[in-house]
């Protein structure tokens, strides 16, 4: 009886039910979607690398190597000598070694000189590999892969050619002019900076730097850029590497003889760690972005409940036949706490809802063009524990006009027509 009760009274007044209802469907979408993008986000963070066991660079702080090695943000300190590599390479416990080469750029993008094994070993996410979208891996020393983003931005396909920029910024005043990669594979979007990049070959990074010294080319120089020549090439140096260890429990022997390497100051950094180092740092806007976004729904609450209070005096006579018919005072109470509770549960379903059909329909666009990955479903343990806390919100704030119709319903009576 309660429950039908409180149903018509909603809909007797279904225009400011309805806009309360709306305004509370749109907060509920919020929250749920700022909670599922904060989770998704982190654990896609967590996952930005998967399957390397260690990343080795010179001697820094591990967020900064693993800022510039693998969010190819910032600059190396130092480099790390091809002889050290080698040393990596030949010790026993290592499965796979990825040699990463940065300092050029192409329109923006971070021109990135490593070998085939980045496309065989690196894994990202719950350790996928990464896909080609179209063409193949290095098919000559100056082959290039592009990055999914970089592709769709710069509308480059299989078989362009293209020339880098000397240096990492925007504009440069320096091109390798004279040497031209052609695009042989695109990368299937990952969410990761992969999409970024743009992968040659280390004999090609290190060919169009032959006669250069102090950044700038040398007059008169003649350079062999003929296939044969340049697969003799290796460079006398990388950024960075990436250490697959044939046994996960040798990781901490491995890393600490590398940081205790006698040749070169070296150091080696667990991925998992430093990510987790990292995201507690950027975790502040994290915080922030929630807390705006409770304070929304906690502002569409207090609507939700101005909305009943100011219908307790059009309904001052309905309270009053409640009584006449021997209601008590705890039915009307019950009673308006009953519409907040229905007004709110069909808003979050019909936020949930809301947000599931959204992530849906615009699933494919956000991997494409944001390269974020996203679960189509929003539910989780956290937001359910949102939820509760927003129906409980409801309760309690519901109280107030709760509390006025209990007071009316003790004190009202019928008045005699006329």
């Amino acid at each position: 009886m309660l429950l039908t009760l409180a149903w018509r009274s909603l809909c007797n007044r279904a225009v400011s039910v309805g806009l309360t209802l709306l305004a509370l469907t749109l907060s509920v979408m919020l929250l749920v979607s700022v909670e599922h993008v904060r989770r998704e986000a982190r654990d896609s963070f967590g996952r930005t690398v998967s399957g390397v066991d260690l990343i080795v660079g010179a001697r820094t702080s591990p967020l900064n190597l693993l800022l510039y090695a693998i969010f190819r943000i910032g600059a190396a300190s130092n480099d790390v000598s091809w002889e050290s590599v080698q040393a990596l390479q030949q010790q026993r416990q290592v499965a796979w070694l990825i040699p990463l080469a940065l300092g050029d750029s192409y329109e923006g993008y971070r021109v990135v000189g490593t070998t085939a094994a980045f496309f065989e070993h690196f894994h990202y996410g719950s350790a996928e590999p990464l896909v080609f979208a179209s063409g193949t891996g290095f098919e000559s020393p100056f082959s290039a892969v592009l990055g999914a983003e970089v592709a769709r931005q710069l509308g480059h396909d299989i078989g362009d050619t293209f020339e880098l920029s000397h240096g990492v910024a925007n504009t440069s005043f320096v091109s390798h002019e004279d040497a031209h990669f052609v695009v042989s594979g695109i990368l299937a979007p990952t969410g990761t900076p992969v999409d970024q990049g743009v992968h040659v070959t280390l004999q090609g990074m290190e060919a169009i730097h032959l006669g250069w010294a102090n950044g700038v080319p040398l007059p008169g120089r003649a350079v062999d850029y003929s296939d044969a020549a340049l697969l003799q090439l290796q460079p006398d140096s990388v950024t960075a590497v990436l250490l697959g260890l044939s046994s996960r429990s040798a990781v901490f022997g491995v890393q600490r003889s590398i940081n205790d390497y006698k040749a070169e100051a070296l150091t080696a950094i667990l991925p998992g760690v430093a990510l987790a180092e990292l995201w507690t740092l950027l975790g502040a806007g994290e915080r922030l972005l929630g807390a705006v976004t409770l304070l929304v729904m906690l502002a569409t609450l207090l609507g939700m409940a101005t909305m009943l209070l100011a219908s307790m005096r059009e309904r001052a006579r309905e309270i009053a036949l409640y009584r006449a018919i021997g209601a008590r005072p705890w039915f009307i109470l019950a009673l308006i706490e009953l519409e907040a509770v229905l007004i709110t549960l069909g808003a979050s379903v019909l936020g949930v809802l809301g947000v599931w059909a959204g992530l849906a329909w615009g699933q494919t666009l956000l991997q494409e063009r944001f390269g974020l990955f996203l679960s189509s479903w929003p539910v989780s343990v956290n937001s359910l524990v949102l939820l509760a806390v927003v129906l409980a919100s409801a309760v309690l704030l519901a109280l107030i006009p709760a509390v006025a119709a209990y007071r009316q319903g003790m004190a009202g009576r019928l008045k005699p027509a006329g």
